[in-house]
This record gives C-alpha cells, sequence and structure tokens, in this order.
C-alpha cells in the first residue's frame, strides 16, 4: 500500500475559507441575477431593476469575453486569481455594481469575475491523472475481461462509468479493500461496470424499486447474450495468439530471399487497449477549444439530464454471469427498515466477491449501513450524480462510519437541496440540511435560494459550444405570466405549464394550451388580445437572452460555492488524510463533472 504521503499535496481549510471569503463577497450582489426567475422576467421588469445596460451591450460584451477566453486558452495559460485580482481591480466591486443601486454596470468586469471565481481557476482542484498515478504508485491498472462500456450504454454514461470506475479501483487498491457502497444506484451502470471489470463486490443502493427491480430484468436478458459475448471475446484472443504461434512456425521454417520475406512477415492486427486517454481530454487548457474539436462526436442531451434518461439504454449490468445479479424485492422499503427479501439476498451473497447486488433503500444521513449491508466491512462509498440531499448525505455517512474509508462523490440537481437559512419564519424539525455544511457558511447563515441553485445546473461549456438556452420558450412563458397577472388577476401560479412549447406551432396556441392546463378559461381572452401581448414583448426578448446568459456565466459560481461547502466540511474532519475536489468529466458531455473525494487516515 502506497504511503499517505506520496498523494498530491491539496490546499488546506484556511486557503480554502480565504477562496470561499472572496467568492462570497462578489455573490454578495451578483447572487440577485441568478435567484431572479425568469417566468417573473416581464411582470417583475427584472431586467430594470437589476442590470443599468441596454441588452445589446451585454450580448457583445460576453461574446467578446468568450472570444478573448479562447484566444487566451489557445496562447497562454489563464492568469492565476491574485494576478487577476491585481492586474485589474477586480476586488474593487464597484466596477461591477454600482455602489447605490446594486444594478450591473460593467459586463466585462462580471464576466471576469465569474471566471475566476469558478472552481477550475480557484486551484482547489486535484488533476484526474496525477492522482491516479499517486493512488497507484508503481502498480499498473488491475486488469479484467476487455469491456468496451461505449457498446452496452450511450455517450455520455459510458464517459462518466470509465472515468469513475478507474478512480474507484485505484482507490480500492490504495486500500487493499473489496468492497464499495454506491449510492444512489439508479440502474447500476457503474456499480456494474465496478463488479464486471475490476473484480468488486458491490452493493447498489437506490430508494427507487423500479430502478432496482430493473437488475432483475436485466439479469434475464442476460441468459440470451451472454454465452454469445464471452467466448466470442475469448475467441478473439485465442484466435490472435493462434495466429501468431503459426506464422512464428512459417517464418522458422522459411528461408528464402529478401523479397519472399517481406510477403511472409505479415503485420498481425493488434487488440484495441483502452486508456484513460481515450475517453478524458486533457483540461490544461480552454475546455472550450478543446471540445469544439470533439463535437462531431457528441450527441447533444438535454440541460437537464444527468442519469434519468437512459431508459433504453443497453449497460454493462447485461454482461454479468447468471448468479451475478441477485433477484431485487418487488416491495418498497421504508426508509428506516428492510425487506425480507433485501436480508436474502445480503446472505446469498455475503460470502461471494465480484457481486453486484442493487438493494432497495432510502438513504438519510442518519441511515446505518450495518442495517441495510449486513457483511458491512472496510469499504468505499461512492454516488454518481447523486441527487440533492443525498451528496452531503453521501459525506455525512463517510465521516460517522469507521468502515467506510474512501468517499467518491458527484453530485447533481443543485434546485433539490434542502436549505437551512431559506425559509427561516417557518418551523421546521430538520436537524440536517443539504446545504451549508462547513461551520463558517452556518455561522454566517448563508442561504443561496432554489432559483440560484437551479441555475447553478446550468452549463456554461455546452452554451459555448453552441448548446444554446431555449430563448424563445422561455419568452413565451414570460409574457404568458404577463397575460395571466393581467387577465386572470393571478400573480403567483402553483401549477406548471410543463412542456408545452415543443408541442404548438405558434405564440397563440402555446397560450391556449397553457391556459387550458393551468385550469383557466381561455375562451375569455379574443386572439387578438393574445397576439397583442406577442407584438408588444417581442422587441424586448433581447433582454430576456441577455439576462440569461448572465445567468449562465455566473452558474459556475454558485456550484463552486456549493463544492467548497462540501470540501471545508471534509476538511474540518479531524480522521480525514487527504480531500479534494477532481474533474472528473468532459462538462459538454456531462456538466457536474466534479468529484469530492476524501480518504480516511490509516489506523
Amino acid at each position: 500500500m502506497a504511503a499517505f504521503g506520496t498523494l498530491p499535496v491539496t490546499q488546506d481549510l484556511p486557503m480554502l475559507l480565504a477562496k470561499l471569503q472572496g467568492l462570497l463577497r462578489f455573490l454578495g450582489d451578483a447572487l440577485a441575477i441568478s435567484n431572479a426567475h425568469t417566468v417573473d422576467f416581464y411582470t417583475e421588469a427584472v431586467w430594470e431593476e437589476l442590470v443599468d445596460l441596454p441588452p445589446d451591450t451585454v450580448l457583445a460584451a460576453l461574446r467578446r469575453s468568450a472570444a478573448e477566453a479562447e484566444v487566451e486558452a489557445q496562447t497562454a495559460e489563464a492568469r492565476p486569481l491574485v494576478e487577476a485580482e491585481r492586474g485589474s481591480g477586480m476586488a474593487d466591486f464597484s466596477k461591477i455594481f454600482c455602489e447605490t443601486s446594486q444594478k450591473l454596470v460593467s459586463v466585462e468586469a462580471f464576466a471576469l469575475a465569474a471566471k475566476y471565481y469558478s472552481v477550475q481557476n480557484l486551484g482547489i482542484c486535484t488533476p484526474f491523472e496525477q492522482l491516479l498515478i499517486a493512488l497507484r504508485g508503481n502498480q499498473n491498472q488491475r486488469t479484467g475481461e476487455t469491456v468496451k462500456p461505449v457498446e452496452f450504454m450511450n455517450t455520455k454514461k459510458s464517459h462518466e462509468v470509465q472515468a469513475m470506475s478507474e478512480l474507484i479501483s485505484s482507490i480500492a487498491d490504495y486500500y487493499g479493500i473489496k468492497q464499495v457502497i454506491d449510492l444512489g444506484s439508479g440502474k447500476g451502470y457503474l456499480s456494474s461496470f465496478l463488479s464486471l471489470k475490476y473484480g468488486l463486490k458491490v452493493y447498489g443502493i437506490d430508494s427507487s424499486n423500479t430502478n432496482t427491480h430493473g437488475a432483475e430484468k436485466r439479469n434475464r436478458k442476460l441468459k440470451k447474450h451472454w454465452k454469445h459475448y464471452l467466448p466470442q471475446s475469448r475467441l478473439d484472443v485465442n484466435g490472435l495468439a493462434l495466429k501468431i504461434a503459426k506464422e512464428k512456425k512459417v517464418q522458422s521454417e522459411i528461408k528464402y530471399k529478401t523479397d519472399i520475406e517481406e510477403v511472409c512477415h505479415i503485420n498481425l492486427p493488434s487488440q484495441e487497449k483502452m486508456s484513460t486517454s481515450d475517453f478524458l481530454p486533457n483540461f490544461s487548457g480552454s475546455v472550450i477549444s478543446n471540445i469544439r474539436k470533439q463535437m462531431e462526436n457528441l450527441h447533444p442531451q438535454p440541460q437537464q439530464e444527468e442519469n434519468l434518461c437512459f431508459e433504453n439504454a443497453f449497460s454493462l449490468v447485461d454482461l454479468l454471469p447468471i448468479n451475478a445479479i441477485e433477484p431485487s424485492s418487488p416491495l418498497q422499503i421504508p426508509s428506516r427498515g428492510m425487506c425480507d427479501p433485501n436480508k436474502e439476498r445480503r446472505k446469498t451473497t455475503s460470502s461471494e466477491s465480484n457481486v453486484y447486488s442493487p438493494l432497495t433503500f432510502f438513504i438519510t444521513a442518519d441511515s446505518e449501513l450495518h442495517e441495510i449491508v449486513k457483511d458491512l466491512e472496510d469499504c468505499l462509498m461512492v454516488g454518481l450524480h447523486t441527487c440533492g440531499d443525498l451528496a452531503p448525505n453521501t459525506l455525512r455517512i463517510f465521516t460517522s462510519k469507521a468502515e467506510i474509508k474512501g468517499v467518491c462523490s458527484v453530485g447533481c440537481c443543485y434546485h433539490l437541496l434542502s436549505e437551512e437559512f431559506e425559509n427561516q419564519h417557518k418551523e421546521c424539525t430538520q436537524e440536517k440540511w443539504g446545504f451549508p455544511m462547513c461551520h463558517y457558511l452556518k455561522e454566517e447563515r448563508w442561504c443561496c435560494g432554489r432559483n440560484a441553485r437551479m441555475s447553478a445546473c446550468l452549463a456554461l461549456e455546452r452554451v459555448a459550444v453552441g448548446q444554446g438556452l431555449p430563448t424563445e420558450s422561455l419568452f413565451y412563458r414570460a409574457v404568458l405570466q404577463d397575460i395571466i397577472k393581467d387577465c386572470y388577476g393571478i400573480t403567483k401560479c402553483d401549477r406548471h405549464v410543463g412542456k408545452i412549447y415543443s408541442k404548438c406551432s405558434s405564440f397563440l396556441e402555446y397560450v391556449r394550451k397553457s391556459l387550458k392546463k393551468l385550469g383557466l378559461d381561455e375562451s375569455k381572452l379574443p386572439e387578438k388580445i393574445i397576439l397583442n401581448y406577442y407584438e408588444k414583448y417581442k422587441p424586448r426578448m433581447n433582454e430576456l437572452e441577455a439576462f440569461n446568459m448572465l445567468k449562465v456565466v455566473l452558474a459556475p459560481c454558485i456550484e463552486t460555492l456549493i463544492l467548497l461547502d462540501r470540501l471545508c466540511y471534509l476538511k474540518e474532519q479531524e480522521d480525514i488524510a487527504w480531500s479534494s475536489l477532481v474533474k472528473l468529466f468532459d462538462p459538454v458531455k456531462s456538466p457536474r463533472c466534479y468529484a469530492v473525494i476524501a480518504l480516511k487516515k490509516q489506523q
């Protein structure tokens, strides 16, 4: 086992808190932009309230900023944060927001501040390859069946699973442990790959019995595919070995002239080998400049997609041996108990390795793992795109259980986080919140707000490569809200319109269908009135476009705040030897690309 001293040096808690404080000073004024709701954009006069510039000026400045960033990345490394603060006067926040009105007055300064207060530029990440090398030392990557996950799941999920499983297996080797607990395992993409390729004993825990039950269905499919796949992969290897043996025999027996020898010495095809560079590009420069070259091979994913849109994907779980996936329970499990079928499944698999066992259980910060996994031993806890509070709860369970030696957590769905100081006027018995986690933000009673957390899910890199925001659909919804306010006297509506825009060919049809869905009498509105609203606001669509671009530029800063909170929480714990943020994924393929990783001290 490697010594902990060989792991990369990371910033300590005081240094992280200093950068967190700088980020908070910037967000103190900028957060109002993220918290503005697009639905209320026209009814609340959001542009006039928060921005003291023409929309075309804002759009032009943001385009220049993006172009300059791309040129900078192609010519030289980005300046460190400290140099940027000294050289550009970024510490003078009066250049960004007006001191009296708090309105945005400098887009250039705003974009620069947002850039340098993002995770990538704060210098708080450990490079992925550097961590892998430190964990492995002189050890080679663990070998297993030659498997290409891209053949069995879509491009996004394959990219995520390959990168994360390689890191997890390296941590497992580092500690010499075999057990992995995968929280929010979903349909088992990561769990199955860890089990199949790396020989780990994985318990995949998910609150959805539908997801858990899916493993049983895929196990039945396996009977049709496994016998074909495994012999075929071995046949390829055996066939290559046979060709090599025959070739050597021919070469040893034939002693002809040089021209004949050249005919006989045929170049043999070699098997493809997967390396980290096959799926993880170099992120040392601008992510945008590197990603543009890869876009021909990308399949655009909706911005809301994280790990929920793979119903038709054929995953690696389909390749497991017939007995590798235990049958799941058809019953929903209560949050603090476990049904007998899950217990029986654990008993039958407790003595086995290289097994993926899906379990249905609702995980909280107080969940007792011994009640869920009977043969719990020294293990790793992981989570790939765990939604809302499950990500911070994963870290809390890790710090409270001695058996869990390491954690690798990639969160998502920040809008589903519970915030301790968001609704302080409401009585609540909840003790452990999704945000904040660290002492400093708790003392500051810091609150982001749901709209800001929602905007943190926006994908800046995707927008930068042309996968822009749906401006027209957002415009339709904002104008509809003004119609509802003026014509029906409703200022706040709890019901959602949903995905009506894609089903409509015009604004008129959109309004009719939306009012009907909201339970409002659409017959009272003549066509002329509806079209008048459209004509009234159409010239101001650029306001909405510019404002949403400001939210996109600010999004990485909100995510940085959430991730820094989690990292500072880990730094506060006494028994943790190493913790850091690691960028695991290409942010165009997978926008939530940062993993929170921590390793405990050896006893």
